[in-house]
């Protein structure tokens, strides 16, 4: 995610802070000091901030470790002011999987939740909820509470959050997992009304997290209907044949001329009919950007290429653009580049597909 800078790594998965988090941080300082709060208090109130969001990452951290039991990686965790985002490479595809994904998260809220009780206890601390203040409360029942609060929000069954995966897992244990997922972001745009119309009432940030659940729920549902559209068609089917590719001896003057002659933003490197490299569109303008457009294509080209097969499923190709941010990814069989499967392709032959499919219905 653009504007994320690096904090750590944990069990090979990068925890990254957004900038916009930094305004969260700045607003606590101005809170407290526009009341006259004195340093202290101040940063007390920073630290609480830091804590309940070190449990929205040990939140995301739950989803990402459960994935990884079942072969599932997770690119990165970042945290944004809504919450943590944690990237996994796609969700499972046996709902039982995706069910214990989803819950890892709030058991993890749960978890935390349970041992500040049991050191409040310990400590002799009484536990009352009704000290639960954000202004002068208590650190530890606040942090409790809102951990609390957090398990109850995710479970709402309603995308993108937690409770609405699990009730698609539930459902898709019964039905097909299109229609689950189907009835499940329809219940979850229906609860984003409800948010809409109480927030224009009592309270209008009720309507930003409407809007937020209402697309989430549109866009899980239209990912899940393009990935059963294509379940069983193979990279061959919509790869394209006819394309430029580029030699390793030729200089980036060639590359510019292609660009400037066609569609195409990204190049394979071929030598002796064998795929040796990639010169993608920011590769191009990175070269170029030293003035040098006599510049060599194999030292302006990537060499570490991921690459499908045309006898591989389209789908798990999808994800291999999707997760690695690519427009192209070039297709190899036993060694030797026979095609170029793009974005712009891959929607082109989704809409096809589509409009072939309501032709037959109708």
């Amino acid at each position: 995610m653009k504007w994320s800078w690096k904090i750590g790594t944990f069990r090979g998965i990068q925890l990254k802070v957004h900038t916009t988090f930094l305004l969260i941080i700045f607003w606590v300082v101005y809170n407290h000091l526009s009341k006259g709060d004195d340093i202290i208090t101040t940063l007390i109130g920073v630290a609480f901030v830091i804590a309940l969001f070190a449990c929205v990452v040990m939140h995301e951290f739950g989803h990402a470790l459960t994935a990884r039991r079942y072969g599932i990686k997770t690119r990165d965790i970042t945290l944004l002011p809504i919450g943590g985002i944690a990237r996994l490479e796609k969700m499972p595809d046996d709902p039982r999987q995706e069910l214990w994904v989803a819950l890892a998260g709030p058991a993890v809220n749960v978890a935390v939740a349970f041992i500040i009780y049991s050191l409040l206890k310990i400590s002799s601390h009484p536990v009352h909820f009704e000290e639960y203040n954000m202004v002068s409360g208590s650190f530890l029942i606040n942090l409790m509470v809102l951990n609390i609060v957090l398990v109850v929000f995710n479970m709402l069954p309603a995308f993108p959050m937690d409770g609405g995966r699990v009730l698609r897992a539930l459902l898709a244990l019964r039905m097909n997992y299109v229609r689950a997922t189907d009835i499940a972001s329809k219940i979850g745009q229906g609860m984003a009304a409800m948010f809409a119309l109480i927030g224009i009432f009592y309270n209008p940030f009720l309507v930003i997290i409407a809007l937020f659940v209402w697309m989430g729920a549109a866009q899980e549902a239209g990912m899940v209907k393009m990935k059963s559209s294509i379940w069983n068609v193979t990279v061959s089917r919509a790869m394209i044949t006819n394309f430029s590719s580029l030699n390793p001896s030729d200089t980036l003057a060639k590359a510019v001329n292609l660009t400037l002659s066609g569609a195409q933003e990204d190049f394979p490197v071929v030598e002796n009919s064998r795929l040796v490299g990639m010169v993608r569109k920011n590769d191009l303008l990175h070269a170029l950007s030293s003035g040098n457009i006599n510049e060599y294509v194999r030292d302006a080209m990537t060499t570490d290429i991921q690459y499908t097969s045309p006898d591989e499923l389209l789908n798990r190709a999808v994800v291999l653009l999707q997760n690695n941010q690519f427009n192209t990814i070039p297709v190899v069989k036993s060694g030797a580049l026979v095609g170029m499967l793009t974005r712009e392709n891959v929607n082109e032959f989704l809409l096809l597909n589509n409009a072939m499919a309501f032709s037959h219905k109708t």
